[in-house]
């Protein structure tokens, strides 16, 4: 393939709507759900996923990379639901930054919206970072 071949193709992903992302990112958390233990599933369900293009001005003033993937907020499964959390308990994923991890591939979008979910998920059953990665959800 010529340098000029390969400037030229271009693959379908990389060019979506936002709206498509969301889309293939909501398939993906559908077919995880459908997929985990039922004891499980009850809780996961409960949690909404949120959809954004990328982290919003006020969460990179807080100190959050502006490429960070996902994100979880809101009290664990086993916290406090009054307490010093602002939001209710969410899961944010940044559909942008996951295609771009991605390098605008399909497949990998779908993975890493797999993997983020999952790994945003355990944090919302009170995993840390460490536990997290001990499930190889990293």
């Amino acid at each position: 393939m010529t340098d000029r071949e390969a400037d030229a193709w271009v693959d379908p992903i990389s060019q979506m709507t936002f709206e498509k992302l969301t889309m293939l990112a909501r398939e993906v958390v559908e077919a995880v759900l459908k997929k985990l233990p039922t004891e499980v599933r009850a809780a996961a369900t409960a949690v909404p996923v949120t959809f954004e293009a990328v982290p919003g001005e006020e969460l990179i003033a807080d100190g959050l990379d502006a490429d960070i993937l996902g994100l979880f907020v809101g009290a664990d499964l086993g916290g406090d639901p009054g307490g010093d959390q602002p939001f209710p308990p969410q899961i944010l994923l940044f559909l942008e930054n996951i295609l771009d991890f991605a390098e605008g591939r399909e497949a990998g979008y779908r993975r890493e919206v797999r993997l983020t979910y999952l790994h945003e998920l355990g944090h919302y059953f009170g995993w840390n970072e460490e536990e997290v990665a001990l499930r190889g959800l990293e």
